[in-house]
């Protein structure tokens, strides 16, 4: 026979038994009314990740600040890329390291490398001048000689050197040569055929040399200039200059002729005699004293003064002449 106190026991364990289970069965039930409500609190229609508006939903502006990738970045080593310097204010020669190709040094260990020749115009004369183009500039470069030019050389420059002659071979085959400026030098004597044979010569600049004769020229010359040289008149030839039909510009100041070179070509303009010792000359020298109707409109500039010779003295020389000579009359 169970006591009261047992039967009482029994019921409250059996009461609490059956309340729990409906309390469980309530918080189940509670708990996805709950996550619906913090879910409506979302904009979950314009939650669309595309290219578009990836920036604007995720943050990214302190992505690099929480990882850092310099450690996890492989490390790779170019060839043709100079070392970072250690010390900016000195960075290492990058002509030594570039490319991975050494720098050249020069022979020896000591003095500048000279300057390479153009390309197609490995001759002496490009490694001793300056080519440019077809011109070949040798001014101040201490030659004693005419150095082997290209083949299609037109203009020469080799002012203030030591040249004491020019050879016969010395331009062989330049066709293509249009001046030679030669001034300045120490040139005494001139084969007769240096110049002859240049078929496209028109300018020979020989000034401030020490001929004491002129060579042949060709025909094909338009400027003579022959100032500050010895060259008397027994170092012309006889009518040098007669078939010379393109030349305008005869100067041969600062010699020692004793009279004026005649016959003078038909086109000739300039004419510089001054400073020598030219003491007379012929009625016939100028103009054609047989045509008095003869009209030498080219030769406008005469140049006689600093000659002995007193112009006054020969009026019948100049009527064909455009202007007087200058001159003492």
């Amino acid at each position: 026979r169970m006591c009261p106190l047992g039967w009482l026991g029994v019921a409250s364990l059996c009461l609490g038994t059956l309340w729990a289970v409906p309390a469980k069965e309530r918080r189940r039930a509670e708990k996805p009314k709950a996550d619906l409500a913090l879910y409506e609190n979302l904009d979950l229609d314009n939650y669309e990740l595309t290219l578009d508006n990836y920036g604007e939903i995720l943050d990214l502006s302190n992505y690099e600040e929480l990882y850092e990738y310099g450690d996890l970045a492989p490390k790779i080593e170019v060839g043709t890329l100079a070392p970072r310097p250690k010390d900016p204010k000195t960075p290492p020669d990058l002509g030594e390291t570039t490319a991975g190709t050494p720098k050249p040094r020069p022979p020896g260990g000591a003095g500048a490398v000279p300057p390479a020749p153009i390309p197609g115009q490995g001759l002496p004369s490009c490694l001793l001048c300056l080519c440019l183009g077809t011109s070949v500039y040798c001014d101040d470069a201490d030659l004693e000689h005419i150095p082997a030019l290209p083949p299609d050389t037109t203009y020469l420059y080799a002012r203030f050197n030591r040249i004491g002659a020019v050879r016969a071979g010395d331009f062989t085959g330049l066709e293509k040569l249009k001046r030679i400026d030669l001034s300045s030098n120490s040139i005494s004597w001139a084969d007769v055929d240096a110049f002859r044979l240049l078929p496209s010569l028109q300018e020979l600049l020989l000034p401030e040399n020490r001929l004491t004769a002129l060579p042949e020229l060709p025909r094909s010359i338009v400027r003579l200039d022959a100032r500050l040289n010895r060259i008397p008149s027994a170092g012309l030839r006889p009518e040098a200059f007669r078939d010379l039909k393109q030349l305008q510009f005869l100067h041969l100041s600062d010699n020692q002729l004793d009279f004026i070179p005649v016959p003078l070509p038909e086109n000739l303009r300039s004419l510089h005699l001054q400073n020598n010792n030219i003491q007379t000359m012929h009625e016939d020298t100028f103009c054609d004293s047989q045509d008095h109707g003869q009209v030498r409109r080219a030769l406008e500039d005469i140049r006689l003064d600093g000659n002995p010779i007193n112009l006054s003295l020969f009026p019948n020389a100049y009527f064909c002449l455009p202007r007087l000579p200058t001159g003492r009359f």
